[in-house]
């Protein structure tokens, strides 16, 4: 399939996971430097590494959905747009619960982790099935 006959979703996913991926970078990255500047004296040491593991792993699937935005490019077609929303909800859920947990203490948040880690291999599963079927 050529860029000139894929379908108009294969190129709006295309747009919507790379400024994902874009904005998604620079929240971990200002997360990254608020955590150690900012949170550094305020957060106990446990909580600090909570919120850097959050900050990490939203960086890396921010770049990960730089890679999904190039694959529906690559290999049109749903698996590699799955892997895109399963990446965005692996944030959310990962990271996101991370960063509240280590900003309020409040433990329970924990139980929403690993879902976001779910999803998270749930994208790689999807983008490698996307890779291997070209698409189809």
């Amino acid at each position: 399939m050529t860029a000139m006959n894929r379908e108009p979703s294969d190129r709006s996913h295309e747009r919507l996971f790379a400024v994902l991926g874009a904005l998604s970078a620079f929240i971990a990255v200002a997360a990254g430097a608020f955590g150690a500047h900012a949170l550094k004296a305020r957060l106990a040491p446990d909580l600090l590494a909570i919120f850097d593991t959050a900050a990490r792993y939203q960086l890396a699937h921010a770049l990960a959905l730089l890679g999904v935005a190039w694959a529906c490019q690559r290999w049109p077609g749903s698996s590699a747009r799955w892997a895109g929303w399963c990446f965005t909800l692996g944030t959310v859920l990962f990271s996101g619960s991370l960063y509240l947990l280590a900003l309020t203490g409040v433990r329970g948040l924990g139980a929403v982790t690993p879902f976001g880690g779910v999803a998270f291999l749930l994208g790689w599963l999807l983008l490698a099935w996307s890779a291997w079927r070209g698409g189809r």
